[in-house]
């Protein structure tokens, strides 16, 4: 298992949403196919065929854990995060 399909697990897990390295977030994001921008520290992700944005923000080098919880939802409900993802 891959280094990135290991952190998918992770956060699919939900099991250490307050300990997830940001920059690592924001990787997995654009590698299942987000487009990033940024805002000051805002970090807004949009993907063709997902409805919702994503905006995140860095609490320290973590990710916040509720913006991890929105995250795990949206890659569940639109089966995100496939290793043939593009």
């Amino acid at each position: 298992m891959s280094q990135s399909q290991k952190f998918l697990v992770t956060i699919l897990s939900g099991k250490s949403d307050a300990s997830i390295d940001f920059e690592a977030l924001c990787a997995m994001l654009r590698r299942i196919g987000f487009t990033e921008r940024i805002r000051g520290s805002h970090h807004i992700f949009t993907k063709d065929g997902v409805e919702e944005i994503i905006n995140i923000q860095p609490k320290g080098r973590a990710a916040k854990p509720y913006q991890v919880k929105q995250i795990r939802n949206l890659i569940v409900k639109y089966r995100l995060g496939n290793t043939n993802e593009s």
